[in-house]
């Protein structure tokens, strides 16, 4: 239904997307994750085409909606769009807010735009709101009404960007009950959003974007339970990190270790396991990786705090030859590291050793 191959877009000042590409389906239902300013929203408005791509291209059923020649109106009308910040008409009725577009655009008569626009509020719960101004609904009243009009004009594929951003707590358990319910309907649907059980739920598949690329997609399963990339697993379970390269020849133990304390100090990591973990760092990097390796061999180490049952991991990545630094470690580190880590793992393949510390 959609293909996307290779999208990028460059603003003067930063580039969301580098080079997107993706295949949607005829009644996916894809949520879109990632960190913020990961080009999400750029996106979705790239597809209707509110942003013009810098490259790339976009077909919807085999139609290019970036070539020159493109109709891109016609084509746009196979898809409605809804926003974070409702766009409603302020001086129009709820009623008249869903019937103009049908009316204008799709040339119903008045009748017919009046009697699918009551159908729509009747399907969002908003029937009794009909005659109201915007400025008289909640937020979760006015983006409900948002959905119904973008409902109105038949799209085959709808938008949602970030439909529950601009909402107060109490007010998104309504407008995620609406879009369920599309859901059941076997409508096409990209929903950029950072409700997660909300994305695991409903979609069919989960877009993880990252560094300007659909870094990671899958089932919701597969990403929520089992994710395969570093940074996937760090976002679905809200670790914070802390990553520094090591060179033997510029090595500034002070400054790391300084860092390493700023860090646990930000994330309201415990003193007791901020002592392990400088233990671990202390024995293990320095005194039985570093001193073993040559000078132009970078150590790779990131510490990963979710402050729930994982607690603290320390991964460290180096090159060279097979080196389990456990290996003629002395018997004052082993016994600092058995004090400060509940599990040590090391692995090596394909030229990079691998070193796992989860720390007490």
């Amino acid at each position: 239904m959609i293909s996307i191959r290779h999208l990028k877009k460059v603003f003067p000042n930063a580039t969301p997307l580098l080079d997107v590409n993706a295949e949607i389906e005829k009644g996916d239902i894809i949520s879109i994750i990632g960190p913020s300013g990961t080009g999400k929203s750029t996106f979705l408005r790239c597809i209707n085409r509110l942003e013009t791509p810098t490259a790339g291209e976009i077909l919807i059923d085999g139609k290019s909606i970036t070539a020159p020649s493109a109709d891109v109106l016609s084509l746009r009308r196979k898809m409605g769009m809804v926003f974070q910040s409702f766009n409603l008409f302020s001086h129009l009725t709820v009623l008249e807010n869903i019937m103009v577009a049908q009316v204008d655009l799709l040339h119903r008569t008045r009748k017919e735009a009046y009697e699918k626009a009551m159908a729509l509020l009747h399907m969002v719960g908003l029937a009794d709101k009909a005659l109201d101004l915007p400025e008289d609904l909640s937020g979760g009243q006015k983006q409900r009404a948002a959905i119904a009009r973008t409902l109105a004009m038949d799209p085959e594929i709808v938008l949602f960007d970030e439909p529950t951003s601009a909402l107060d707590p109490t007010m998104v358990g309504e407008v995620l009950a609406v879009i369920r319910n599309l859901a059941k309907q076997g409508l096409t649907m990209l929903i950029v959003t950072h409700e997660m059980k909300f994305a695991r739920d409903i979609s069919t598949r989960i877009f993880y974007m990252d560094q300007g690329v659909i870094y990671e997609e899958g089932t919701p399963e597969q990403i929520f339970d089992n994710p395969q990339k570093d940074r996937t697993r760090q976002f679905i379970r809200r670790l914070k990190v802390f990553e520094e390269v090591i060179l033997p020849s510029t090595f500034d133990y002070m400054g790391t270790v300084n860092r390493l304390y700023a860090f646990a100090e930000k994330n309201q990591v415990s003193k007791r396991m901020s002592r392990n973990m400088l233990f671990a760092f202390e024995e293990m990097v320095v005194q039985s990786i570093l001193n073993r390796l040559s000078v132009t061999e970078e150590i790779h180490m990131v510490m990963e705090y979710s402050g729930e049952g994982d607690g603290l991991v320390i991964k460290v990545e180096y090159g060279g030859e097979a080196l389990n630094p456990q290996d003629g470690m002395d018997e004052v580190s082993r016994k600092f590291l058995e004090l400060a880590t509940n599990t040590i793992v090391h692995n090596y393949s394909g030229g990079k050793n691998t070193v796992e510390l989860r720390v007490r």
